[in-house]
């Protein structure tokens, strides 16, 4: 669950820790459960989630004890389930190596009917259906050569605008903004761990330039993490590598991230900083092409149906993070440094507080 409220419903009853203890130890017999440091003689009755639990049980004639620990949500990064199976799954990793620690004897969920399954050791996977159709990429580099935009190319630019338009109605928890805000800053994939990924010695992307960079957006994080009236259920990673066309404008996405709630910039910037980047990238030296075609229509159609024009203000620190991946050295290594440079430069003038008109993007 992703709320930071457990709902009252999340309890743990006797019933399944005696299934699990016994399928653990085969005989075992529950004598009592009881909050952690709390008297055994309080008997078996249901807990709620989030507070560690003292299991005392019997098992071939010898008394043994051992901890259930759950987690509710909290505001400390562990407002999502796959953040708290995270740190289930990390616990088990990580007590053995550790001496005189405690150790974990399974890490593993609470399914919807209550019983406390163990998750396998071993790698995670994700099996999900199939789609056909066309990444969204191969309509850009091809675009990126062409003398003008056909009316599909318009078409799909427009729908793109619509179904984030729509995606963009749902209100989300105040709360869920800061996490958004932090994470597009300090986490792995955000900003901090893009500036991480760059080689100390790159001849455009100085340390002195990233530090810069990394300054920048902190200031930005605490211009933005109080705006969670803004917070909306966002794709998280909406760029022309997780959409697939078909005929006309049908088309699916893939890979929703980032939790699903966060500023609707996130998205806007995601995609059309690939407009920009693939124009670019082909040796354009001005931005006004087939593609601009493309990132007009697709503003024009968004700003409209949506009616957010305050995004335009706070959408600075995303251009920042989405430029950082496109013009970095590590997921593409063949863009000449010129390039590097003038996306960096886009990034870094939105940040300095430049007015971010799509109308008038002002490429150096």
């Amino acid at each position: 669950m992703s709320r930071l409220d457990a709902p009252d419903e999340n309890r743990l009853d006797p019933s399944a820790v005696q299934a699990y203890l016994e399928a653990r130890y085969p005989g075992a017999q529950l004598i009592s459960l009881a909050p952690l440091g709390a008297s055994t003689q309080e008997g078996l009755k249901s807990y709620g989630y989030g507070k560690p639990l003292r299991a005392h049980f019997m098992v071939g004639g010898v008394a043994k004890d051992v901890v259930v620990r759950t987690m509710a949500p909290d505001p400390f990064g562990h407002d999502r389930r796959a953040d708290r199976i995270e740190l289930c799954v990390l616990s088990e990793d990580a007590f053995v190596h550790y001496p005189r620690h405690v150790q974990a004897l399974d890490a593993g969920v609470i399914d919807a009917r209550g019983r406390l399954v163990p998750v396998p050791r071993g790698e995670p996977y994700l099996i999900t259906d199939y789609v056909e159709g066309e990444l969204y990429a191969h309509d850009l580099k091809r675009l990126a050569k062409a003398e003008r935009a056909e009316d599909r190319d318009l078409d799909r630019a427009e729908a793109l605008a619509h179904y984030l338009a729509e995606l963009h109605t749902e209100v989300r928890p105040a709360a869920s903004y800061v996490r958004a805000i932090r994470d597009l800053i300090g986490h792995g994939e955000g900003i901090f761990g893009l500036v991480d990924s760059y080689p100390d010695d790159h001849p455009v992307a100085t340390r002195a330039r990233l530090e810069a960079f990394e300054l920048a957006a902190v200031r930005w994080r605490n211009r933005l993490r109080r705006q969670g009236r803004r917070a909306r259920r966002t794709h998280g990673d909406f760029h022309p590598f997780n959409i697939l066309f078909r005929a006309g404008a049908d088309f699916s996405v893939l890979d929703a991230s980032r939790g699903g709630s966060g500023d609707p910039a996130d998205d806007l910037a995601g995609l059309t900083i690939n407009y920009l980047f693939f124009d670019l990238a082909e040796g354009r030296r001005q931005f006004d092409g087939p593609l601009r075609a493309l990132w007009d229509t697709f503003w024009q159609t968004y700003l409209q149906t949506s009616g957010d024009k305050e995004v335009l203000e706070v959408i600075a620190p995303f251009f920042a993070w989405r430029t950082l991946v496109v013009a970095s050295p590590v997921w593409y290594p063949n863009v000449a440094d010129p390039v590097r440079d003038r996306l960096l430069c886009f990034a870094e003038r939105l940040l300095a507080g430049r007015p971010f008109d799509p109308q008038h993007p002002e490429l150096p």
